[in-house]
């Protein structure tokens, strides 16, 4: 597992590693090769405001998309971004602060587009987040919709080709901290790389806006040394994207297969579970020049990432897990990197890299109704593969559209605690919508109950079909949040829910694995006190909902005669 500690002994505790490994490695510091001479010149692209005084104007609008008047009512106007103008020479204009660009929806930007030979030595980004807020009212595109293109020597195939959040470790259109050695996003909002990309003719680098939303407010540096030289042994940097939603029954899942010569760098996984209990118990197994059988063969998932009985949210210069959400659940969403900086795996002929997608299984999951660890799992899986190789790689996979990219719903029913405000569907208090920005993408019910011995809310829930199903709760969790005993119809499932947390966040509330017979229910909320942290009673509640079940369990259908009503339960998570 991995801990947390301060941040800044921890980033001085890897710097001190780092530097001592790489002592004893070459003999000197990493730092001793800024003290040669470095062949080329430092070049940037930039979204820096280019125009010039007597160019084409449009009139300036406030975030709500009003013209801006001055003092005296007048419309003010701006100069309109002209790419073959010098920057904006005059710092006291305010035109030279427009330093961003809007991608509208099916549209591409080239943010680089350079004659060689050079290298690529840094990129910089920065975007608005996908929520509503005072620079987009309705949102702008994710970081999974906007696809990273980077072309090498015109040749018409990308070299690099992956959703932008997911090159930078940010898969599932999540934005998460990461502070790695190639790869830093601070705060989660500026992406940085420092991969080395080197290029002999040409090099052109593109984002794709792949949303029905714009691309909002971006901003990006790409710093690169134009050389007078490089060498034909130097290879090139690859990243490409796949996905199976879910993985193929049967194979193990393949992160990357190629032939030539190389060295492999990085695995960026991101894995949404279909079934209950840990999935992560596949090997990686990795087959180099052509083998048969995977000469390098691991011991687990987590222990490929780094870490050990299970994964945790962490960030360390060359592992580790950015996203975890809850553990064991349907439907939970983990992504994890891996770089192999002072251990690449070389290749001279032929690289083939796959995990097996292995795992504990639900009892009503396995054909004779175990529970153990070695099952074929059918989760959803997504990965990037990086490498360096000489030559155009082999590799076929491309990445499909973001309509593709984005995970299928797992939800039979859904039901909206939003629609139903109205007093016949909670005690006395008050219900109300609330926005919570990038927890849900609509309102959520908050309600503020005036006596906490009369405090409930009831949701009707309609089942079209006897099969399995999970029920749960989508709710939040904040300081002021009380403890709700769940009830279907009349039964109570399991423990009363605690909704405090030190921090407003998204949980979801696993309740029920059931056959039910079709027809209408009532799911309620009972208030039954709070946490003795907590500042009161209110509840938060996104929704409810019915969620699937692998088709194995409706095959096998060792619980389909249980009577839910006498015995609720949903199958244990760890």
């Amino acid at each position: 597992m991995c801990r947390t500690i301060p941040r800044s002994r921890f980033a001085l505790s890897c710097l001190a590693f780092f530097v001592l490994g790489q002592s004893f490695a070459y003999s000197q510091g990493p730092m001793d090769a800024l003290a040669k001479p470095i062949e080329g010149r430092s070049m940037r692209a930039t979204s820096t405001f280019r125009g010039h005084a007597g160019g084409t104007r449009r009139v300036s609008k406030d975030v709500y998309g009003k013209p801006r008047k001055d003092s005296n009512g007048n419309v003010i106007t701006r100069l309109v971004y002209d790419p073959a103008a010098d920057y904006m020479g005059d710092p006291t204009d305010e035109n030279s602060n427009i330093d961003n660009f809007n991608v509208e929806p099916g549209a591409k930007h080239v943010l680089l587009d350079a004659k060689g030979p050079g290298v690529i030595t840094h990129m910089w980004f920065t975007f608005l987040g996908p929520e509503p807020q005072m620079w987009a009212e309705k949102g702008a595109a994710n970081h999974q919709e906007m696809l990273l293109r980077i072309y090498y020597d015109g040749n018409p195939q990308p070299g690099v080709e992956a959703p932008l959040g997911d090159f930078f470790a940010n898969c599932f259109g999540k934005r998460s901290e990461v502070i790695s050695l190639p790869v830093c996003v601070e705060d989660a909002d500026s992406y940085n790389c420092y991969w080395r990309m080197p290029f002999r003719k040409s090099i052109r680098i593109e984002i794709l806006n792949q949303s029905d939303k714009q691309i909002r407010l971006l901003y990006y540096n790409i710093d690169w040394i134009k050389k007078n030289h490089i060498s034909e042994d130097t290879p090139y940097f690859y990243a490409q994207y796949k996905q199976e939603y879910p993985v193929e029954q049967g194979k193990d899942y393949v992160v990357l297969e190629t032939e030539g010569k190389g060295h492999y760098v990085g695995t960026v996984l991101a894995v949404r579970t279909r079934s209950p209990a840990w999935f992560g118990e596949g090997d990686e197994k990795i087959y180099i020049d052509g083998e048969k059988k995977a000469s390098i063969w691991g011991t687990g998932t987590e222990d490929y990432f780094l870490s050990a009985f299970g994964l945790k949210t962490c960030s360390t210069p060359f592992f580790g897990t950015p996203y975890f959400d809850q553990w064991g659940i349907v439907g939970g969403h983990t992504s994890a990197y891996r770089w192999h900086v002072n251990d690449p795996i070389v290749f001279n002929k032929s690289f083939k890299f796959t995990i097996e997608h292995f795992g504990w299984m639900s009892e009503d999951e396995n054909p004779k109704g175990l529970r153990n660890s070695w099952n074929e799992r059918q989760d959803d899986y997504s990965s990037v593969a990086f490498w360096y190789q000489t030559g155009i790689p082999t590799f076929t996979a491309r990445a499909p559209d973001a309509r593709q990219r984005r995970l299928p719903s797992l939800d039979r029913v859904t039901v909206l605690a939003k629609d139903f405000l109205d007093s016949p569907h909670h005690g006395p208090g008050k219900a109300e919508p609330q926005l919570l920005g990038v927890l849900y993408p609509q309102p959520q019910m908050r309600y503020r109950p005036t006596d906490p011995e009369d405090a409930w809310v009831k949701l009707p829930i309609e089942v079209k079909a006897k099969e399995p199903l999970r029920l749960l709760v989508s709710a939040t969790r904040s300081p002021d949040s009380g403890r709700y005993q769940a009830y279907l119809d009349d039964v109570p499932l399991g423990k009363p829910i605690d909704l405090y947390h030190d921090k407003i966040d998204n949980f979801e509330f696993h309740l029920l694995d059931f056959w039910p017979e079709p027809g209408k229910y009532t799911f309620t909320l009972k208030c039954v006190g709070k946490n003795f942290k907590s500042e009161g009673f209110g509840l938060g509640l996104e929704s409810v909902r019915l969620r699937e079940r692998r088709p194995r369990v409706m095959k096998y259908g060792h619980d389909k005669d249980k009577d839910w009503r006498k015995h609720p339960s949903v199958f244990e998570d760890d």
